[in-house]
C-alpha cells in the first residue's frame, strides 16, 4: 500500500500529515506495510524543509519531520500511489484535473477518514499563528486514526 498526502506547497499540512500518519501507524499497526510520502500541487517550495512552525508543532508532539523536503506531485504519482489524500477541496480539484480519469477513485479528501470532525478540510496554517498549526495537528491525528481504522478493517476482511 502506498499513500501520498498532498497540500499546496508541501511545507505545512502534507509533511505534517506524513509525520503524524507515520507515528500513528508505528504505534497502532506496525504490521501494515505502507509506504508514506507527501507532495504539493504547486512548485513554490520544491527542495525546502517544512515550515519552521510546522517543525516545532510536530516536535512538541514527538514527531520529527525535519528530514522531509518539499516536492511537487508528478504525473507518475497517480499510478504509483494507491491513495492520494488532499488536504482541502482546492487541492482535490487540482489533483483530479491533473490525473487521468482512471485514477480519480484514488484521490480523496483526508478528512473523509475523520467522520466526526467539525470540518471537511485541513485549513492552511501558513498565514496564521502558532495555534493554527496545533489545530492542523489535531485534525491530522483524528484523520490518521480513522484511516488506520479503515485499513485494519479492510485487512481483516481479506
Amino acid at each position: 500500500m502506498r499513500i501520498l498526502f498532498v497540500c499546496m506547497g508541501n511545507i505545512c499540512r502534507s509533511p505534517s500529515a506524513e509525520g503524524v500518519f507515520r507515528r500513528i501507524l508505528l504505534e497502532r499497526a506496525p504490521q501494515l506495510e505502507i509506504h508514506i510520502d507527501s507532495a504539493g500541487t504547486h512548485d513554490y517550495h520544491v527542495g525546502a524543509a517544512p515550515d519552521s512552525r510546522a517543525l516545532e508543532a510536530a516536535r512538541r508532539r514527538g514527531i520529527d519531520i525535519s528530514q522531509l523536503r518539499a516536492r511537487q506531485i508528478a504525473a507518475e504519482d497517480f499510478e504509483r500511489f494507491d491513495l492520494i489524500l488532499a488536504m482541502d477541496e482546492d487541492n482535490l480539484r487540482e489533483l483530479r484535473r491533473r490525473a487521468d480519469r482512471a485514477y480519480h477513485a484514488r484521490i480523496r479528501l483526508l478528512m473523509e477518514f475523520a467522520p466526526n470532525a467539525s470540518r471537511r478540510a485541513v485549513p492552511d496554517p501558513y498565514y496564521g499563528g502558532e495555534q493554527g498549526f496545533e489545530e492542523v495537528l489535531d485534525l491530522l491525528e483524528e484523520a490518521a486514526n480513522g484511516l488506520i481504522d479503515e485499513l485494519l478493517a479492510a485487512r481483516s476482511r481479506k
